[in-house]
């Protein structure tokens, strides 16, 4: 890093030009108590929210208390060094990035000071995150109103900041309508208490409004949803010359917020949801308004583009989602069947249980993610995603706004506050060329008169930032926006505070966090179907909703163990793929695929691919780390662990050929030679070594057939051992199979190596249902048509070579491709018979089949076999489901616990397993999250405490509670041990507890 540094850099000129920045840092360090970070990696963090917009900043402040906020501000305002308040980073609009010094208050100021139930208020710190406090009101029978879809992760500071609101409104109003008083501590070191009557106003600021009081009460738009600006009106005495209110929405750029006392209000006790169907948005937001004097808690709108396909909805093309409350179900419930008899709608729905209700909810909640691409993949952006008009007018609005976007050859998916008349929509801007950008302008230009025109804000939920700020004299005028200039001078006469924001913007089309990326792809080793190729546009998918920040779930959800067990951003989805996107930036990270900083990031991911499906923006972090570790080091000395783990598959055969499993295992019982081996192999001294099986599974399979001739089978007729014949074509695919079916079960190198009684007993309940039961072939033939299935000769069979299939797992988690690669190539030559036959793959290991399913097509595109064998895998669950519907499993008939494997939850699905387990009287349901074991990861060496900290989130916890005849399930290797290491308690594979109950069975009879 440089010693000087351009602090007016991107800022709109408003910076002070240079300063020493080893000086400033240096003297923050002496100052402050917590966290001075001008690293790189601290500095990539945090160069975007969840905007279209970038800047570097010169370090980042953790601070611990308003001393160290007093003290970051001074030394500062000696240096003329710009500071920015950032909480939990999920602004749209760019006002928590700046190019001076940022203030992180998730770290430390995260303190639920007081709750008061009597009072019903709070005392909170910014850095708290929104559901804490509402985890703690809830015993009382009291929330904080406002919600935004963000709950999960944004702070009560940036709340206050943005004068966020959420699909509660239309009941408990903005934040500013839920605050009583702000500690605030201003650039030049004044600490205020400010509240009603004038409490705490700088010196100036009464003046000022008293001598506006006319323009203050007629230049502000009369609207539930107005956000824009300063609000400058509550500081006229007919609304208590309120300045707590005032502050609301100020971006950050007036003072620095230590602390607030909020109010909370009643939660009903009982809530329902009335899903109301509508022919198109339009006829949807029409009605809105009309349901308000109902008094629904929410009137929240969505149309069919941004609805999953199977999401239970009522049928038509646009719902609102209007939840009623009461002190009973029956209370809460008849109230929304009031809405509908008054809603004149197509279909209805009225939910009642809380489950279901929360799974319709993160419909709405997850549009911030899911509205970031177009049905077609196309890329969209915020910009304009949070306009607000009169309730009434919203319809008409809509109508012309969706004109305006085909004016401008645009696409966007408008949702939102529709009983506020806020809307949210993210477009298909091109943000990467300049004609687009252009574009952009004009359209920003041209939206900002069309809101204006329907008496709306331009911000109703999100605030101006640099998005919309250069844009409020169309909204106010010049004479308004001057007072808005007049107004931050008195606060900050200096413009040290978030400058850019709000008066003296920037221009909307500068600072685009886009500008900096690489103009031509980079060279990929993944084909990145979603992304068309082109690694840039998969880095960008993270738009900064910062779901993956969320410290606790629920569920099946699984995103992000390692954020849940550091707490650290750069150990979070988004924080990782933020220093992905500097890294193909170049100016900040300035190594490449050579970067320590993205190589330190990546480390603690888990590869658990919870990002894949819980990510509501889609980012896929397990294959963006294969990808870098791929990049990382080629032509480059590797870890030990890449080779004694990511080779796992080699090893194991080789000791298997060589018969010595039993020396292993002797070796590995002796601690002083166990530790020497876990050193060499960068095992983590604390983890024991697996016992390697004394006899393979596929040992006991030819052994089996020995002895029961005629049993299983290839899929031409042979036994999985040689080439099979030329098959017959594949069946076509009936909605009942008959029963028979033949099945490939998939010998993986876990059920192989180390667990063969999971594959026994697969085979016991897959021929048990009716199934025939075949492994795949191993013989290579040397020369010829590899695996053409029509090589009989004796000659043929004399030189072929054994080989086994693998799905090239272990080497794709260390970034190995080229060899998964290889490896893979060769898995398709020996399964070239099975999938001519169209013959079902069982695969019994989650990871495995989950490898299978999305690496191999994504590794090997240009390959046809790869999607087809993709297709062609299936869980145990799903085999039994698919290929013998009629077959009833044995009743077990006991509670069960552990953990939904989480490669099974992202790409795989559970619903067959939880109807076989319904089917065999298994009660419960299993947790989400990741055992933190993770394959490789938790064996690897300083990866111990936090693969433990991974368990303790969900899985152990869940194990702990269960009563004794509980049955513990863990379909994959890595949960089976973890289990075994950490709580010495034995997992086992579903297979496993139906051939038991199987055998229990038949001994009975």
């Amino acid at each position: 890093m440089t010693d000087r540094a351009d602090v007016a850099g991107d800022t709109g000129g408003t910076g002070t030009g240079v300063t020493d920045v080893a000086a400033l840092a240096g003297a923050l360090r002496k100052a402050v108590r917590g966290e001075v970070g001008f690293d790189v990696t601290a500095r990539a963090l945090v160069t975007m929210d969840a905007s279209n917009y970038r800047r570097v900043p010169l370090g980042v402040v953790a601070p611990r208390d308003a001393d160290d906020v007093a003290a970051v501000l001074e030394v500062c305002r000696e240096r003329g060094v710009p500071v920015v308040a950032r909480g939990g980073g999920t602004s749209i609009a760019g006002q928590a990035t700046g190019t001076g010094v940022v203030l992180d208050f998730t770290r430390h100021m995260t303190a639920l000071v007081e709750l008061d139930p009597g009072s019903r208020t709070a005392v909170v710190q910014p850095g708290l995150v929104l559901d804490r406090l509402q985890e703690a009101a809830a015993p009382h029978g009291l929330r904080f109103g406002p919600d935004p879809s963000t709950h999960s992760r944004c702070t009560l500071g940036g709340m206050i900041g943005n004068n966020s609101c959420g699909s509660h409104s239309v009941a408990w109003g903005t934040t500013a309508d839920s605050v009583r008083e702000l500690s605030v501590i201003t650039a030049r070191g004044r600490r205020l208490r400010l509240g009603q009557g004038w409490a705490g106003a700088p010196d100036g600021l009464r003046e000022l409004a008293e001598g506006e009081l006319a323009r203050l009460r007629t230049g502000f738009p009369d609207l539930p949803r107005r956000i824009s600006g300063y609000a400058l009106d509550a500081l006229l005495p007919e609304k208590g010359a309120d300045v707590a209110r005032s502050f609301c929405g100020s971006e950050g750029t007036l003072g620095i917020l230590t602390e607030a006392v909020v109010r909370l209000v009643d939660s009903p006790r009982a809530r329902a949801l009335a899903v109301l169907a509508y022919a198109d948005e339009s006829a949807a937001a029409e009605a809105a308004a009309g349901l308000l004097p109902l008094g629904p808690l929410t009137v929240e709108g969505m149309a069919a583009d941004l609805v999953p396909a199977g999401a239970g909805l009522p049928t038509g093309g646009a719902w609102l989602f209007v939840e009623t409350g009461g002190e009973t179900a029956a209370e809460a419930r008849a109230r929304a069947e009031e809405i509908v008899r008054a809603a004149d709608v197509v279909d209805s729905l009225v939910v009642t249980d809380p489950a279901a209700q929360r799974s319709l909810w993160r419909i709405r909640e997850d549009a911030a993610g899911t509205a970031t691409r177009m049905p077609d993949g196309t890329e969209a952006w915020p910009g304009w995603e949070d306009c607000a008009v009169p309730p009434a007018r919203l319809g008409g609005y809509l109508r012309e706004f969706r004109a305006l976007l085909a004016a401008h050859q645009l696409r966007g998916t408008p949702y939102g506050h529709f009983g506020d008349g806020c809307i949210h929509v993210r477009v298909d801007f091109d943000l990467l060329t300049e004609a687009g950008v252009g574009r952009f302008r004009r359209f920003s230009e041209e939206l900002a008169d069309l809101v204006v025109a329907h008496g709306g804000s331009l911000s109703g939920e999100h605030g101006d930032g640099q998005a919309r700020a250069e844009l409020l004299p169309r909204m106010y005028g010049a004479e308004m926006v001057g007072l808005f200039e007049r107004a931050k001078a008195v606060w900050d006469p200096d413009d040290l505070l978030n400058p850019g924001m709000l008066v003296r913007p920037a221009r909307l089309d500068e600072n685009l966090r886009f500008s900096v990326l690489p103009r031509r792809p980079v060279d990929v080793a993944f084909a990145y179907p979603a992304d068309g190729g082109d690694f840039r546009a998969a880095v960008r998918r993270c738009v900064g909703v910062a779901k993956c920040r969320t410290t606790t779930v629920s569920g099946p959800a699984v995103m992000c163990p390692s954020f849940r067990a550091t707490g650290e951003e750069e150990h979070s989805t988004r924080g990782r793929a933020r220093l992905l996107h500097e890294m193909l930036a170049g100016d900040l990270v300035t190594d490449g695929w050579r970067s320590p900083e993205v190589l330190g990031a990546l480390d603690l991911c888990l590869s658990c691919k919870g990002c894949r499906s819980d990510c509501p923006a889609g980012v896929d972090m397990a294959t963006y780390k294969a990808e870098f570790l791929h990049h990382h080091y080629t032509d480059r000395r590797r870890p030990a662990a890449h080779h004694s783990m990511g080779r796992l598959p080699e090893w194991l055969r080789w000791a298997s050929r060589a018969r010595l499993a039993p020396l292993l295992n002797t070796l590995a019982a002796t601690r002083p030679l166990a530790g020497l081996g876990k050193h060499l192999a960068g095992i983590a001294p604390e983890r024991d070594i697996p016992r390697l099986a004394p006899r393979t599974f596929t040992g006991w399979w030819r052994k089996r057939k020995a002895a029961t001739p005629g049993a299983g089978g290839s899929p031409a007729g042979g036994t999985g051992d040689h080439p099979a014949p030329t098959p017959t074509p594949a069946p076509t695919p009936a909605r009942t199979p008959t029963p028979g079916d033949l099945v490939v079960l998939w010998p993986d190198t876990f059920t192989e190596h180390l667990a063969p009684s999971v594959g026994q007993a697969a085979v016991r309940v897959l021929e048990a249902a009716g199934l025939r039961v075949a492994l795949p072939p191993t013989l290579l033939p040397r020369k010829g048509a590899i695996g053409d299935g029509g090589t009989r000769s004796a000659a043929a069979l004399l030189t072929a070579r054994r080989a086994r299939v693998c799905c090239g797992l272990t080497y794709v988690s260390t970034g190995q491709l080229d060899r998964a690669r290889t490896v893979l190539r060769r898995t398709l030559d020996l399964m070239e018979p099975v999938l001519r036959a169209g013959v079902p793959v069982v695969v019994l290991e989650p990871s495995c089949a989950a490898a299978l399913r999305t690496d191999l097509p994504e590794l090997l595109p240009d390959d046809p076999r790869a999607a087809r064998l993709s297709a062609a895998v299936l869980t145990f669950a799903e085999t039994l489901e698919r290929h013998a519907p009629h077959w009833t499993p044995p009743a077990v008939d006991r509670p069960v616990a552990g953990q939904t494997h989480c490669h099974q939850h992202a790409v795989l699905g559970d619903a067959p397993d939880r109807r076989l387990r319904a089917a065999a009287g298994l009660t419960g349901e299993l947790s989400g999250g990741c055992c933190g074991l993770a394959g490789n990861f938790g064996f690897e060496k300083g990866h111990f405490e936090v693969s433990r900290a991974c368990a303790e989130d969900r899985l152990l916890p869940s194990v702990r509670q269960a009563s004794e005849d509980t049955v513990i399930l863990a379909d994959g290797f890595s949960c089976r041990t973890q289990l075994d290491q950490l709580a010495g308690v034995r997992g086992r594979h579903l297979a496993e507890v139906l051939a038991e109950a199987l055998d229990r069975a038949d001994g009975e009879r």
